[in-house]
Parts: structure tokens; sequence; C-alpha cells
């Protein structure tokens, strides 16, 4: 079974200069590979696939443009990877599963520098260190979150906020679980709660509501505030010297802004790691939740914010694999279901439930319960379902 893991690192100068030329040179090359198969793409509706743009590009373009040789001075398999990265997003743009393939844009898009792994040396694993083919060992933040002496089949050097982050696949024994024998669990995402389970009696709180995370927000938005007039000061002065200056202040305040949208990321993101804790450690023998509309639900404009920090899907994917891991059937019920307007003590449907009533009310056994809440017990009895995989 292979299992990934992905933790901090803190390299010294050396190694992050190092990095940075790697990450460097593949996005270029990635940026390159696009721009060829474009014009390609233009005159005859094809692309040239990896393997022959590797050749064409040592065979023929770095010979005749000696001004190109700096990308020699990394590691090739870290080269070839993106440009099979670039070939990966054009097969799925020719079958449909995605759009045309776009540049990536420095300080913006995720570039990873991919190391595999060449011989037995490679990626040894100590408790406070890892070592990484060509920079050598690396110290890490975390002692001991990776398994000393498993066998690592390939790993990545990512960096995002000037902060650096090393992601290792390894071969790891698949441990059993046991069956789990409880009854089943209904689980309704909103906004005004993030969850409310069926078998609990207080929901999950919304992160983005504490003060904590509004906090966070205004900074964010005052430091996009003057990162925007930086880059208006920097089309009115023409001089070279205040233009440079102005430049480096611009990249130190991207850094700003980079940090404090990571910050909230993280915020957000353990947020759903501990419900998603919680649940699970209930054992039920199945969990209900449903199919969302997420994109039509980020067309409403006064919803599409607070839809966007409740990450509805990210939260669905980790689920999905906590349930894989435990034994769990993860059911995913249609979007089309009435969970909200069903009466979950007599089965019968209101028809004009509106959005702003958080109280149900039944009009046939005048049953009164919280919305939500009734929505998760039809979730739990659900008897139309599909099982994620």
């Amino acid at each position: 079974m292979l299992k990934s893991y992905k933790t901090e690192i803190h390299p010294t100068e050396k190694q992050k200069h190092k990095i940075n030329r790697t990450i460097g040179v593949c996005r270029f090359i990635y940026n390159f590979y696009i721009a060829e198969n474009k014009e390609i793409y233009k005159a005859e509706k094809s692309f040239m696939s990896g393997m022959d743009f590797s050749k064409w590009r040592s065979n023929e373009f770095l010979p005749e443009n000696p001004e190109y040789l700096w990308i020699r001075e990394v590691s090739s398999k870290a080269v070839k990877q993106s440009i099979m990265n670039g070939e990966k997003a054009f097969r799925k743009f020719f079958r449909k599963q995605s759009g045309f393939t776009r540049f990536k844009k420095k300080n913006r898009s995720d570039v990873k520098a991919y190391f595999p792994r060449n011989n037995s040396s490679d990626w040894t694993i100590e408790r406070h260190r890892l070592k990484i083919p060509t920079l050598g060992f690396v110290r890490l933040k975390e002692k001991g979150y990776i398994p000393m002496g498993s066998m690592v089949k390939s790993g990545t050097v990512s960096m995002k906020a000037g902060r650096y982050y090393v992601s290792v696949l390894i071969e790891a024994e698949e441990k059993p679980y046991d069956v789990p024998e409880g009854n089943g669990i209904g689980i309704d995402l909103g906004i005004k709660d993030f969850a409310v389970v069926s078998t609990m009696e207080n929901p999950f709180a919304n992160i983005n509501k504490t003060k904590s995370v509004r906090d966070l927000e205004k900074r964010l938005k005052r430091e996009q505030r003057r990162l925007s007039r930086k880059y208006e000061s920097l089309n009115v002065r023409n001089k070279e010297t205040k233009g440079e200056a102005t430049r480096q202040n611009i990249h130190k305040q991207t850094i700003k802004v980079q940090k404090l949208h990571q910050r909230l990321s993280c915020i957000r993101e353990n947020h759903i790691n501990q419900v998603i804790r919680k649940v699970i450690r209930q054992k039920p023998r199945f969990i209900t939740m449903e199919d969302l509309n997420v994109s039509g639900m980020m067309k409403n404009r006064h919803l599409a914010k607070a839809v966007q920090g409740q990450n509805f899907h990210s939260f669905r994917l980790k689920l999905a694999d906590k349930c894989r891991k435990n034994g769990i059937e993860l059911r995913i019920a249609d979007r089309w279901y009435p969970s909200s307007r069903l009466c979950s003590e007599c089965g019968s449907i209101r028809k004009d439930l509106k959005l702003s009533d958080r109280t149900y009310r039944c009009d046939a056994c005048g049953f009164v319960i919280d919305r939500d809440r009734n929505a998760s017990i039809n979730l739990l009895n659900a008897k139309v379902y599909t099982v994620a995989l």
C-alpha cells in the first residue's frame, strides 16, 4: 500500500537557492512546452508528446540557443517530470476532462520540483532530517512524522509563502480495521453551522464566524489594498532606481499576503480534520451526506464567499478517504433529495419552505424541529443513494 506524507522542512540558504532554481526551471520548461504545443494545436489540432519535446529540446533547441544552457544546471529528472505534467494536462484536454492548459505564473502557481529514487541511498529518512536527491540532508520541522526506515518511491519539494515543504510517497503495510457495528450517521452541511450530525446534540460551528478568522480576513484586506497601491505606484514611477525599489517592496508585500492566505487555509483545513476525526470516532456503520451543487451555490453572489470558505469539496474528499481506511460505507444522497422539506416524523413534504425558515414546522402533524437537524435525520433514513468509491 502506498501512503503519502507532507511536512515542512528547514533547508539551508544554499539548499533554498537550489530549490528556487529548480522550481523556476520547471515552471519555465512547463510554459515552454505549453507555448510550443499552442502553436502546433492552432495549425494541426494536435500536440507534441513529452518524449518528442524532450528530444527536440536536448538535440536541437539547446545546441542552437546556448543562452538557455542554464536549464541543464538543475536535476534532469525534475525537468522531465514537468514536461510529463504538461503532456498529462494536454491529454486531459483532448479527452474533454478539463479546459485548455494554462501557463504557470510566478508566485501564483503551485509548481513542485520532482525528485525520484535513483539508488538506495536516496531519500534516507531519519527522525529529524531527510536526505533528498541533489540536495542532501534537509532538516524536518516535525520530527518523527515520517516513519523511519520506510521505502520512499518518489517525492516533491515545493515552496509556498516563503515556506518549504516536502511530499514523499512511501510503501506502508495496510493495517486491518475492525468492521464497525454501530448505527448510521446523517450529516447535513450548511453555512450557518458547518455540519449538523444526526447523532450529536451540538452542531459543528462555522469556523469563518470566529473572531480569529474575521480578524485575519480584515488584515488580509488591508494588506491586499497595500499591494494594489504598490502596483499603482510602480506604473507611475519611471525612474529605474525608484522602480527597482518598488519591485522589491511589491515582492515583500506579496509574501505577506501569501502568508495570510496560507494561515486562513490552515485554520479551515484543521477545522475540517477535527470534525472528521470526531465523526469517525463514533465508529458508525455508514455515513450519509448530500451531493451538494457547490458550483451552483457559488453563482449566488450573496452566498458565494460564505460557501467558498466552508470547503465542502475538501471535506467530502477527506471524509471519503477516512471512511475507506476504517471500513465505513459513505453514502451520497442525490442533490434533489428533499432532505430539508421532508418531515422526519411523518414523511410529508412542505413545499413552501424558504431558505430564511430556520425552524421546520410540519403542516400535517405539527412537528417542530430545527431545519438542519431535520435534514440530517432525513439523510440518515435515506433509502436512495450511491456509495462513494
